[in-house]
């Protein structure tokens, strides 16, 4: 089979700009999509499933691109194009460049009155525009440049009008006559809700036949149930989140929709790229290991309690949390749970993120109470993410729900069993260790309550005591792959699947 014609669109785009796992993704799914196949037979690949596909990975020109030190240069045939909406012409170009340690070309839509902002999102009064303006400038570049995408893989809320415009505005150009959607969905708590008055700015008011009913009687219209109801098909990013956003308890007013479109609807959990986290060459960490020589981890530890100037005792497990510090990542189960222990037992506690201040309090508090236990930094810092998966014994993750969660399989990798709730895809990549058969990789619980994370925490304590069968754990952990060579041929069946 021959190679695939592939347009991934999205909002973010690592390490460039990056709010989460979405910006990983691309980077991650695009370098497997693009590389070289080195497999080949008789001239040809074996089966047409794997990389070596002509790959675009589109996202805006921010600011914050324009000032990082990746290579662009305007791309020829696309330097100066007009798009018109109902009330203005905006003009933009596409600058092009290469995706980090990889071949695979990003076109970046240089559209400064749109993007050259502080960040990657705002509160401004034309934020609707600025995604639509994605949309369009992806089609309209394809226009320009005869290039037919066999599928426009769209992500999130920020591309959902594309498979629409696709089919209204652009149905006409037989280019694009053999062009499928695909909508992954992220994050159904994001769902780009705008007024219905501002369908005329972004060129769509003739087609409210076209969106969600429902909506549209309450005065306004979501960019996201408009990609749900025109995509070809949708994915969302593990196996247990695809049946999960179809119940009333997480599909946040979208349920019935997903159920009507359940046969369209896939999950693939995200890949890792083990080019940025490997634990035996990662140069974030200065001690390296793997899962035959273990020795650098238990320097790492060290290091990482040096960094948070906390006492070092190799007795005493260190229990780390890197996370967006809101309600979603569970942490109000921590108030009748944590406390308990840091009183009760010589451990440490590693905290690394920032979100909503209840929770940053929260953890300034449990710092100020136990100086010498518990250590905070607030923000994000991209080596100290490294340093605690690498120095931490168990990585803290009790999720209210979790799409896919790339922070349980950084730990895996990193001999750091993670605690984590059942739901989303910590419940499709973590499998519960069994002292008796030595199987397993980490700690699960189903309830949502600080006693269900304590009872967690509390066996996961016991099992740590005995350190022939935690060694294991940790290597068990350690050999799971989560690589984009286990995950890309799924997508690849997938965007065939569309065209079939």
């Amino acid at each position: 089979m021959r190679p695939l014609r592939l347009a991934l669109v999205a909002s973010e785009l690592a390490p460039y700009a990056k709010t989460g796992g979405l910006a990983d993704v691309q980077l991650g799914l695009g370098r497997w999509l693009g590389k070289p196949d080195d497999t080949p037979k008789n001239g040809r690949r074996d089966d047409g499933n794997g990389p070596g596909h002509d790959v675009r990975v589109i996202v805006p020109f921010y600011r914050r691109i324009a000032q990082s030190k990746i290579a662009t240069t305007p791309l020829a045939g696309a330097e100066r194009i007009d798009v018109r909406f109902p009330q203005r012409t905006i003009r933009f170009g596409i600058r092009e460049g290469t995706l980090p340690d990889s071949k695979v070309k990003a076109w970046f839509v240089d559209c400064p009155e749109l993007y050259d902002r502080d960040g990657i999102y705002t509160e401004d009064g034309d934020e609707a525009l600025r995604f639509a303006m994605l949309s369009r400038a992806v089609l309209e570049t394809c226009q320009r440049l005869q290039w037919a995408p066999d599928v426009i893989h769209c992500n999130d809320w920020h591309t959902g009008l594309l498979p629409l415009y696709l089919r209204t505005l652009y149905q006409w150009d037989k280019l694009f006559a053999g062009t499928k959607t695909l909508l992954a969905i992220h994050n159904i708590g994001y769902q780009g809700f705008y007024p219905e008055k501002q369908l005329d700015t972004l060129g769509l008011g003739e087609q409210r036949a076209h969106l969600h009913h429902g909506d549209l009687r309450n005065g306004n219209f979501s960019f996201l149930k408009t990609g749900v109801l025109h995509a070809t098909k949708l994915s969302t990013v593990s196996v247990t989140y695809a049946r999960e956003i179809q119940t009333d308890e997480y599909g946040m007013g979208m349920q019935e929709l997903l159920r009507d479109r359940s046969k369209d609807l896939i999950g693939i959990v995200n890949g890792v790229d083990y080019g940025d986290w490997d634990p035996a060459t990662d140069p974030r960490i200065p001690h390296h290991f793997d899962v035959d020589d273990l020795g650098g981890k238990a320097k790492m530890k060290a290091a990482l309690l040096q960094r948070f100037e906390l006492p070092h005792d190799p007795r005493a497990p260190v229990f780390g949390v890197v996370s967006r510090l809101t309600s979603q990542k569970g942490f109000e189960l921590f108030a009748d749970s944590i406390p308990v222990f840091l009183q009760r037992e010589d451990m440490r506690l590693c905290v690394l993120g920032s979100g909503e201040s209840k929770h940053e309090q929260y953890f300034e508090w449990l710092r100020d109470t136990w100086p010498n236990k518990v250590g905070v930094y607030r923000g994000f810092q991209e080596d100290l993410a490294h340093w605690i998966e690498a120095g931490s014994d168990v990585f803290l993750m009790p999720s209210r729900f979790e799409p896919c969660g790339l922070n349980q399989m950084y730990s895996l990798r990193y001999g750091t069993p993670p605690i984590v709730r059942r739901t989303g895809g910590l419940a499709d990549t973590v499998v519960p260790w069994n002292p008796d058969t030595r199987t397993g990789t980490g700690f699960l619980f189903d309830e949502f309550s600080s006693q269900a994370l304590a009872g967690t925490i509390d066996w996961a304590l016991r099992n740590w005591r005995d350190q022939r069968g935690w060694r294991q754990l940790l290597k068990n952990g350690m050999s799971q792959d989560f690589s984009w060579d286990q995950k890309g041929p799924e997508y690849v069946a997938l965007y065939r699947s569309l065209l079939s």
